[in-house]
């Protein structure tokens, strides 16, 4: 009789001991997990529940204490928070996936051939687009002029984006249809002009002339862009993404494809700057869903320093004639930042030379006063004066960057900057050092989208060349977890998402990535060929 009842008692204890377990979704286990915590501890497993993380620790422990649906062994894989882009142009990178690729053409010669092919297989288009020229990677590195377009495509209207997004290059069929002449003019833009005729090239506000001719994409159109972005993105390893710089219709279609389960990204949008849009969104107040958060604005200070269209204290190295110029005026600027600071709203603004980031720190600070939590953002960041830096901290202002516009500039900055101004530049360390903390983005579709060439940059401060060996002024070089930090949980700070996401915690949304070599410890020329297994967007497998 002993050993029946020896064997009930056993089978009782069993069940006892299972049924104590937590129920789980998903119990990832035997994995090297970077959780860009606030001690940035590295674990071994964790649990996730109805989309978030139940558990994070070591796997032996959690097995004891949950009973998930399904269990992955990862194999010694390494993982880690979400990649956030907290400076980017999701509908844009939509919006490119559909026109011309000029990235990289080594010569205005390539940029006719590339155009040529591309209508070639889109022989129906109305309007010939494309992006990604850049004048600075050709033999000859003075701007473009209409004359090849003309002679390649005389009766289809043609508009051109630089890489920068900050000049059009366009065909005389266009600016016919454009009706702009040699005295067209709008404040902070430039119609080139030679010879008393236009060139075909505008510059920052003057593109407006154009755009508003070039017929829009449908709400149909923007969905499939915004779908196609979504599968670069997350193939990527992106999970939460920005749109610097949208309408409030695209905010509400963004809105619905959530609702409807047809996007799965999250975005932080920010709201372009308009009275309109002002009206409209002081009026509704800043708001968060699951996936969107809504509660900035995005102001343009000045131009790119590629189309010297930054405002620069003093003129440019290479065309002293000129110092570049403000997008919106002073009075302007501080207008609309009084607006956003009764409201609630956070001011992300674009500032790339460093008499804009003069202006727009001096601006913030008048208002924030001091050490404060309401992260106003200067977007680039990319010239700033070295007394300026500090303000940085001095006002708790998020220097919100992107490491791979320092190795896409570093060929010719120095000619635009000369050589002691130039040390002002890219300066992430220095930046980093003001608040122990740095966002950073990629600007896609400026730059390439995947977040890894950015870590690499930031690192190493070399291309994809691995140019040039040393690296680029690496005095302003960040350290490996410094520049996890600035893509996962300090960017998550930077968009007011840091309570939902951006590290491996407890409570917080399972957002995670899965690469096939660990970042944090391979050397750097292997950086770029880093590839992404999976990505987890709220526990649920989006690539």
């Amino acid at each position: 009789m002993i050993r029946p009842l020896l064997l009930i008692t056993a089978s009782f204890l069993f069940l006892s001991a299972c049924s104590s377990k937590q129920k789980a979704d998903l119990f990832v286990r035997n994995a090297r997990v970077y959780t860009a915590d606030s001690s940035f501890s590295v674990a071994d497993a964790f649990v996730i529940k109805d989309g978030k993380f139940l558990a994070v620790g070591a796997a032996k422990t959690l097995a004891d204490q949950y009973d998930a649906d399904s269990t992955a062994d990862l194999g010694g894989q390494p993982v880690y928070p979400g990649f956030y882009d907290p400076h980017s142009h999701f509908l844009g990178l939509g919006q490119v996936l559909n026109q011309a690729d000029l990235v990289g053409a080594a010569s205005y010669d390539e940029v006719i051939e590339r155009l040529k092919s591309f209508h070639q297989q889109h022989p129906d288009v109305m309007w010939l687009t494309g992006r990604g020229w850049d004048q600075n990677d050709w033999p000859d590195k003075t701007f473009p002029t209409k004359e090849k377009l003309d002679a390649a495509f005389p009766n289809v209207p043609v508009a051109l984006m630089r890489v920068d997004g900050h000049a059009l290059l366009v065909n005389s069929k266009t600016l016919r249809l454009a009706k702009v002449t040699a005295s067209s003019k709008l404040p902070g833009g430039e119609v080139v002009v030679k010879n008393g005729q236009p060139t075909g090239v505008l510059v920052d506000n003057a593109m407006q002339l154009i755009k508003r001719v070039i017929p829009q994409p449908t709400d149909a159109d923007k969905v499939q862009m915004l779908q196609a972005a979504e599968k670069v993105c997350v193939s990527l390893g992106l999970t939460t993404i920005s749109d610097a710089g949208i309408s409030p219709d695209e905010i509400n279609l963004i809105d619905s494809l959530h609702k409807a389960n047809k996007l799965k990204i999250r975005d932080y949008a920010m709201v372009s700057l308009g009275e309109p849009n002002l009206n409209y969104f002081l009026k509704r107040g800043p708001f968060q869903t699951d996936r969107l958060t809504v509660r900035s604005f995005k102001l343009y200070a000045d131009g790119a320093l590629g189309s010297r269209g930054a405002c620069l204290r003093r003129p440019y190295t290479d065309r002293p004639e000129t110092g570049g110029f403000l997008l919106l005026s002073p009075g302007e600027l501080e207008r609309v930042t009084k607006l956003l600071h009764a409201s609630g709203f956070q001011a992300n603004t674009h500032c790339i030379g460093d008499s804009a980031n003069h202006l727009m720190l001096d601006l913030y600070g008048k208002l924030l006063k001091g050490r404060n939590d309401r992260r106003w953002r200067i977007e680039h960041a990319q010239v700033v004066s070295p007394e300026d830096v500090q303000k940085f901290g001095q006002y708790s202002i998020i220097p919100s960057v992107q490491p791979t516009h320092a190795t896409s500039d570093m060929y010719w900055a120095a000619e635009r900057l000369g050589p002691i101004r130039v040390k002002g530049a890219y300066a992430f360390k220095d930046l980093l050092k003001q608040n122990g903390m740095i966002a950073f983005g990629s600007d896609f579709p400026v730059e390439a989208v995947n977040p890894l060439f950015g870590f690499h940059a930031a690192v190493a401060r070399q291309d994809a060349k691995n140019f040039p060996a040393g690296g680029y002024q690496m005095e302003n070089a960040v350290d490996r977890r410094s520049a996890l930090l600035a893509m996962t949980r300090w960017a998550a700070y930077a968009c007011f998402d840091d309570q939902l996401r951006g590290s491996i915690a407890v409570g917080k949304q399972a957002d995670f990535v899965i690469l096939d070599r660990d970042i944090m410890q391979v050397p750097n020329p292997q950086l770029r060929d880093t590839k992404v297994k999976q990505t987890w967007i709220g526990g649920e497998r989006v690539y």
